[in-house]
């Protein structure tokens, strides 16, 4: 496929659902943290699939089953190669980041034994905060939380303190999908490899927005999910690092994930397909590696240069509304605006918004326990794509003000 120059209106006319109306009005989609816009390319390779190249693979000698392998395996490379992975076997397919964590959880978490502490922060997501409360219940492990603060930015003093020879592993945000803050990921990183630990990166924020190389991070697993990165749903990937992957036992049982099968014993697949139980998300795969070689195409350090310049250009003007506080102003954010407004509901706003053309993600975003920690019940959530304008932020301004006149009277 060819190269894009980045031109943000240029890329816009190559996501097909940027282009509707709502309720009369041209959509502005500032929901990108919860899911992204799929670019036509990505549309037009999961069609290809399904009307050409529909079959299941692996072992299959049919013409058919083999085109669908090769596409398989090609997006599994083109996304080894995207994040710097070392080999293919290091990628590992899943439902999305969700999946991901638990694979790791109930994987790893079986090497772990009572008294080893798993420690994450304050800022986690839910999926990465139930998968390991699960595993202490399990294993008799202990479950430690780094503090954050009001600005949301991580305490690394108190982290550091945290950190002992019993962490086992540390399981971290890149970037919070609630407060935007871009943690320093390569400092915990080399801390925690100091006393033996190993390290999770939940980068479900993080793949769109930077460019990530795990080697250089030196993270034992990342993982992330295709629809946010403008793939398909239903499809993530874990990477991990080979020599752990290898010691990890299989997370489920099934076709795909073994060597031999008789009723006395099992032996096992070698990786990455030891982890790929059943008929994996063959179609959502093939369209994540489209996505993935679409932004390929693109100047990512502009694409984060002009998504940075959209958080602070909003940032700037919601900063003077009377009543508005914005809930994380850490030094290092992107992509993200949550706010709160005096005497308002999010979901009332949301709601008017809405009706303006405008989406906007309203509630707690699966951070309860760091709602509890601002005291509020939750916030509006802007999130930015590479697609969003500046003009569609002054949009956003003025139907929040047309909003908050309305809930005001």
């Amino acid at each position: 496929m060819g190269s894009y120059p980045f031109s943000v209106h240029a890329i816009r006319e190559l996501f097909p659902a940027l282009r509707q109306q709502v309720y009369g009005k041209q959509l502005i989609y500032f929901d990108n943290g919860a899911t992204s816009q799929k670019p036509q390319v990505v549309l037009d390779t999961l069609k290809q699939y399904y009307a050409l190249e529909n079959a299941n693979i692996h072992r299959g000698v049919h013409y058919l089953s083999q085109q669908a392998t090769t596409a398989y395996e090609q997006a599994r490379r083109t996304i080894q190669n995207y994040i710097g992975a070392k080999s293919p076997d290091e990628i590992i397919f899943t439902k999305g980041t969700t999946d991901a964590i638990n694979l790791v959880a109930f994987s790893f978490g079986e090497l772990l034994k009572a008294g080893d502490e798993i420690l994450i922060t304050a800022m986690e997501h839910h999926s990465n905060i139930v998968p390991w409360q699960l595993l202490c219940e399990r294993k008799g492990c202990l479950l430690k939380v780094a503090p954050i603060s009001k600005k949301g930015e991580l305490d690394l003093e108190a982290l550091n303190t945290l950190l002992n020879e019993r962490t086992k592993l540390v399981a971290i945000t890149h970037i919070s999908n609630t407060l935007g803050t871009i943690n320093p990921v390569e400092q915990i990183i080399q801390k925690a490899h100091q006393i033996g630990a190993k390290v999770l990166l939940d980068g479900a924020q993080s793949i769109q927005h930077l460019q990530i190389d795990v080697k250089q991070l030196d993270c034992d697993f990342y993982c992330f999910s295709g629809h946010k990165v403008f793939g398909p749903t239903g499809i993530g990937v874990l990477y991990g690092k080979e020599e752990i992957l290898e010691k990890m036992p299989p997370y489920q049982g099934g076709g795909d994930m073994i060597a031999k099968v008789t009723f006395e014993r099992t032996t096992y697949n070698t990786l990455p397909l030891k982890f790929e139980a059943g008929t994996p998300h063959i179609a959502g795969a093939i369209g994540l590696g489209s996505a993935i070689e679409f932004l390929n195409g693109l100047d990512m350090a502009a694409v984060a240069a002009h998504e940075h310049e959209l958080t602070k250009y909003a940032q700037g003007i919601l900063d003077t509304f009377e009543g508005l506080h914005i809930i994380g102003e850490a030094k290092n954010k992107t992509s993200v605006v949550s706010f709160t407004i005096d005497d308002m509901h999010p979901f009332d706003l949301g709601t008017l918004l809405d009706k303006q053309g405008i989406a906007v993600r309203t509630g707690h975003h699966c951070t309860q326990p760091l709602m509890d920690f601002f005291e509020i019940p939750g916030t509006v959530r802007a999130s930015f794509a590479f697609y969003n304008t500046k003009q569609e932020i002054d949009t956003f301004v003025a139907a929040l003000e047309r909003s908050m006149q309305i809930l005001g009277a």
